[in-house]
């Protein structure tokens, strides 16, 4: 069996959140698609092992925000790759967010659209739940285009938290040429490419892992530069 066929299958990547009592958190999913237009019906996917599952599966609704291209690396490593077990990832937020109707976030800063749902059923798959739900608002935000799994992988350099349902990419094979080693995240899986640098955060294409600042940090997970390793 070859698994690299579900590589050909499309992702998104969206913030999904969801609330228990007081409290609500979000986290990164790249499962969420239309099963039905009437009545409008989505479905995500959540890992069992993620907090977002669990306030899911207890207040039985939650909104998606369709993050586009644009999103930097460390909005998608906010929500992707911190646990709200251990931290509040609203408080002292830098990017933009607004309340639901029924009091669920959903963020306005690098997204193009949202989504808010009720969950009518839920199936068990395994390391995941799939929550069927019925479509109860939406909005349009603009016309930037929605990021795909595959750009956020190719384009953005990024990688998948180990809680996502989909398999690990391949790792790129080897330019033929290569003026200056890429390094990798031992933590998150990111690659500095120095082909690329790291614009969003001021470091310029061309840069060598080896001068990069020692205050430099994973653009996406934040982990420090002597996490990194040079990749073969």
């Amino acid at each position: 069996m070859d698994l690299k066929a579900l590589f050909n299958l499309s992702y998104g990547l969206y913030v999904i959140c969801g609330k228990k009592g007081e409290r609500f958190n979000g986290q990164i999913a790249n499962t969420v698609f239309q099963v039905s237009g009437e009545p409008a019906s989505i479905a995500i996917s959540l890992n069992k092992q993620n907090l977002t599952h669990e306030f899911v599966k207890e207040s039985r609704v939650f909104t998606v925000s369709v993050l586009t291209q644009s999103a930097p690396l460390s909005l998608i490593g906010h929500f992707g790759f911190k646990s709200g077990r251990q931290e509040d990832k609203f408080a002292g937020a830098n990017f933009e967010y607004r309340m639901s109707a029924v009091g669920l976030p959903y963020i306005l800063s690098h997204t193009c659209s949202f989504i808010e749902a009720v969950v009518t059923g839920e199936l068990d798959a395994g390391s995941h739940t799939v929550f069927l739900a019925d479509v109860k608002n939406a909005s349009v935000f603009n016309n930037e285009p929605p990021m795909t799994y595959a750009y956020y992988h190719q384009v953005k350099r990024g990688s998948a938290p180990k809680a996502a349902p989909l398999p690990a990419a391949e790792k790129p094979a080897p330019a033929a040429e290569i003026k200056h080693a890429s390094y990798r995240c031992t933590v998150c899986g990111y690659v500095y490419d120095p082909e690329k640098g790291d614009p969003e955060n001021g470091i310029a294409p061309g840069t060598a892992f080896e001068q990069l600042p020692e205050s430099w940090t994973c653009p996406v997970c934040g982990a420090a530069k002597d996490m990194f390793e040079k990749e073969e």
